[in-house]
């Protein structure tokens, strides 16, 4: 049997001192805001075609299974287009 090989002992890293620590900025809002923004469009860019195939696959069997007709739904699409749009999820719309 080979005999086992010792480990040499490491040394705990030092710290750094202050002056030669870097400094770490934040990004700027700017740029932090950028780059949230494009996330939420690339997002957006995968759900929305998701949301109007399934919408349209529902559309599809409500007439197929003759819960409504095409003309209930056109009429129903109409109402969704005249609500109002805008503000924040709980705020009052005039």
């Amino acid at each position: 049997m080979a005999p086992k090989k010792r480990r040499t002992q490491q040394r705990p890293a030092r710290k750094m001192s202050a002056r030669k620590r870097a400094h770490v900025t934040a990004a700027s809002p700017a740029k932090t805001d950028d780059r949230r923004l494009a996330e939420i469009s690339e997002t957006l860019d995968i759900m929305l075609p998701e949301l109007t195939a399934r919408i349209a696959a529902v559309e599809h069997l409500l007439v197929e299974k003759e819960i409504c007709d095409r003309e209930e739904l056109l009429e129903a699409r109409e109402f969704v287009d005249e609500r109002p749009r805008g503000g924040f999820a709980g705020e009052q719309q005039d």
